[in-house]
């Protein structure tokens, strides 16, 4: 079992540059739009770039690109040369992006997510926030989002996939999960770590066509989900938007 102490607690990741003495440095903040080269290091206490970090799904530093409109989500792994370089290629349309860097340093006490601003020049369409459906569409796919985002308690997500209306049974294990979920919190694009529940292999995990998640919202406000899942051999994001219930006691006062 891995130890998910470390993200006790509901604060997101991702709001500063630097913490506990880690910082995220990046070549360039000013990028092209395009198929781009990104490179960065993560800077540790001594002032040096971290070399050695600790493997979290099956990889050792995990980034995330996504604009501030929250589109353009990507999940990428770097590559890191031998002085602590990593470089990925990134697909990059004009305007505000945001990149995470979700890693374990070793000597650090658990994993860090730091986060940078990088402008990509160019003429910037902002796109509206899609609606709270709980269903996402993309190509022959269609994803279905069942359960609660919940502020401040641990909840189950459950996320069913098919594929020309039928359910997907043979979806291949990707990060050592049957998924991959990553929630971003709208407004500032907190980062919130998710967790699978159960694993490929472990005699009870089905491979699809439902993929479980526990996950807790640091607090109400609407959330961005993008779940990676892997099936013939392709990585594919669906990507959901949804609004937090808030247990108070005077929600039903709230104007609409």
């Amino acid at each position: 079992m891995k130890n998910h102490n470390s993200h006790a607690g509901a604060r997101p990741g991702g709001l500063s540059v630097s913490e506990h003495g880690y910082t995220l440095e990046i070549d360039s903040t000013i990028l092209t739009a395009g198929v781009r080269p990104v490179s960065f290091r993560v800077i540790g206490p001594d002032g040096q770039a971290v070399t050695e970090f600790a493997s979290e799904h099956e990889k050792e530093l995990h980034f995330i690109a996504v604009r501030r409109d929250t589109t353009g989500f990507q999940h990428v792994h770097p590559v890191m040369d031998e002085k602590g370089t990593w470089s990925v290629e990134l697909t990059l349309e004009p305007g505000d992006w945001r990149f995470f860097a979700d890693t374990h340093p070793v000597g650090h006490a658990g994993t860090l997510t730091l986060g940078i601003d990088a402008a990509v020049a160019g003429p910037y369409d902002p796109r509206p926030l899609p609606q709270a459906t709980g269903i996402a569409r993309f190509g022959e796919y269609t994803v279905a989002l069942d359960g609660e985002l919940l502020p401040g308690r641990a909840s189950e997500l459950t996320l069913t996939i098919s594929r020309n209306d039928r359910p997907v049974t043979d979806l291949q294990p990707y990060l050592a999960a049957y998924g991959h979920l990553v929630a971003l919190r709208v407004g500032d694009l907190g980062y919130l770590h998710v967790h699978p529940e159960g694993a490929p292999g472990d005699g009870t995990t089905a491979p699809g066509p439902e993929i479980a998640f526990m996950a807790v919202a640091p607090s109400a406000g609407t959330y961005r989900l993008y779940l990676d899942f892997q099936h013939d051999d392709v990585v594919r994001t669906a990507e959901f938007t949804v609004r937090t219930t808030a247990a108070a006691p005077h929600a039903h006062h709230a104007h609409h």
